[in-house]
């Protein structure tokens, strides 16, 4: 390596070491602001936190260090493997920001996170009018982000998807969703014609707090979950967090008249932080451990919440467990109508507790949305009608009120482009499931609770490299095929035909 190499390396490493301090005090002030501030004091802390932000954007912004970036990526050739995806990290990182000042950049950061506090005073109220002003000026920011990026794609939403899923397309996600309601829908009348009566009657009996709780942890120790790295504490939208080299949380809630829904939400976010958890150490070393698209990580999520989660096995491994915690809930409940009921598909209107078959229309509806909000054809004030029409048009259901409606997200209070990778997770896991059963009998050992061999095989196929490549590169290199919608539609044709006894 050349010496003037080594200095620019030298210098950046120095400079994101000392601005990694700041980022994680920027997480551990959100992460309390989302679970136990009080609400008097959100809009304050809301704005230490963006200050916090800004100082690393500051750090990382300056004529020097973007030179540094720019000299290291024209010499990635002297450049060791991590070293390489650090440098690839920011340089596609300026491309978005290097034209946005400090100033902007922390007025920006106050508006989304004011537009938290904001949406979460909204939902409570259930009354979408005290979102809308914040809403308004969130997508004022994302299309004043997409005006100063450099090299900017033609469709304006492609920017946006461009952060949280690096290549990918509107045109693309037309055609993947295009395909899903094609098989879909047919599959969902299919399934609403059949006989089969399934069981639901004891989900919506009384469970306590205290109950559910006990049952997180149970399942977070299950799924390999470090408690010595890691704690769970409760949030109006659950998420997963990593504050830290050996800091990630996960947050959920409990409704005592739907205790399936802790479950199920535990275990998504779970599968997002064994994704962190088993980070190699390099990621944090070299500052690319958040490169990770979010398709690489709702791939993780929704494998372990469904494919595992929501299985015949997982069921036989957990029935007894569930019965020992929620005995009046499961009270002569057998195991196989657990195993259906939490499989019935039943269009409903809350995304989070969508069953799993349902669920890609409710991503679908935000995806549409979404582009007509980026594209300047949506009408702010409007969207609660525009919401409601959709709801009707694709799972028949109307909300009654704005809670249950346009506000039951939190993600458009900080931007758009996210809701398509949950979709696009799906897809990419039913994929690298395909592959792993030839080399694993998965059902039989999640049965007998061998996890941490589901684990080893995800940590070695798709966690490890998953931060250095790219979705597309990343899909091929453990499947041999780019993204396709046909594995995750095989799948749900396969599992709901049996359960619902179809064709």
């Amino acid at each position: 390596m050349k010496a003037e190499t080594k200095k620019q390396l030298d210098y950046m490493k120095k400079t994101l070491d000392k601005a990694a301090v700041y980022d994680h005090a920027e997480h551990i002030i959100s992460f309390d602001l989302e679970t136990s501030c009080p609400p008097e004091g959100m809009e304050e802390q809301g704005e230490v936190a963006a200050f916090m932000s800004n100082q690393l954007f500051r750090m990382t912004h300056t004529k020097k260090f973007l030179e540094a970036v720019d000299d290291l990526y024209a010499s990635r050739k002297e450049l060791s493997e991590p070293e390489k995806a650090m440098v690839d990290r920011f340089y596609r990182e300026f491309n978005r920001t290097r034209d946005i000042t400090p100033a902007m950049d922390h007025r920006m950061t106050k508006v989304l996170k004011k537009s938290y506090v904001d949406w979460l005073k909204a939902k409570q109220a259930g009354d979408y009018s005290l979102f809308a002003p914040s809403l308004e000026a969130v997508r004022d920011v994302e299309m004043e982000k997409i005006s100063l990026t450099r090299k900017k794609k033609k469709v304006p939403y492609d920017n946006l998807l461009d952060i949280y899923e690096p290549g990918m397309t509107q045109k693309m996600l037309d055609e993947c969703f295009g395909t899903c309601v094609e098989r879909m829908v047919p599959m969902l009348e299919k399934i609403r014609a059949s006989k089969k009566v399934i069981r639901t009657d004891f989900m919506s009996r009384p469970v306590s707090d205290e109950a559910q709780a006990k049952m997180a942890t149970y399942l977070m120790h299950l799924m390999g979950y470090d408690f010595n790295r890691g704690m769970f504490g409760t949030t109006e939208h659950p998420f997963t967090d990593s504050l830290g080299r050996k800091d990630t949380r996960i947050t959920t809630n409990y409704d005592p008249n739907y205790f399936i829904s802790s479950i199920y939400s535990v275990i998504h976010e779970g599968g997002h932080a064994l994704f962190d958890m088993f980070a190699p150490e390099e990621e944090w070393d070299y500052h690319f451990h958040e490169e990770k698209s979010m398709g690489q990580h709702e791939s993780v999520s929704r494998f372990y919440e469904n494919v595992i989660g929501r299985s015949e096995s997982f069921i036989h491994l957990i029935y007894d467990k569930v019965c020992e915690t929620f005995p009046d809930a499961m009270k002569g409940v057998s195991m196989k109508e657990l195993y259906e009921g939490v499989n019935r598909v039943q269009p409903s209107l809350i995304r989070t507790d969508a069953d799993e078959f349902t669920y890609v229309f409710h991503i679908i509806i935000r995806y549409e949305m979404e582009k007509l909000i980026v594209n300047g054809k949506a009408d702010i004030k409007e969207l609660p009608r525009l919401w409601n029409e959709k709801y009707r048009e694709y799972l028949g259901v109307t909300p009654k009120n704005d809670a249950e409606g346009i506000l039951q997200d939190v993600h458009w209070s900080s931007g758009f482009g996210y809701f398509p990778t949950y979709a696009l997770g799906n897809m990419y896991n039913a994929m690298y499931y395909n592959r792993m059963k030839q080399e694993l009998d998965v059902p039989a050992l999640v049965e007998k609770g061998d996890i941490p061999a589901i684990n080893r095989w995800m940590q070695e196929h798709v966690w490890k490299r998953a931060a250095r490549l790219d979705s597309d590169t990343w899909i091929r290199e453990i499947t041999g095929r780019s993204l396709t919608p046909d594995d995750f539609l095989d799948y749900l044709e396969e599992k709901y035909g049996a359960i619902y006894g179809l064709d």
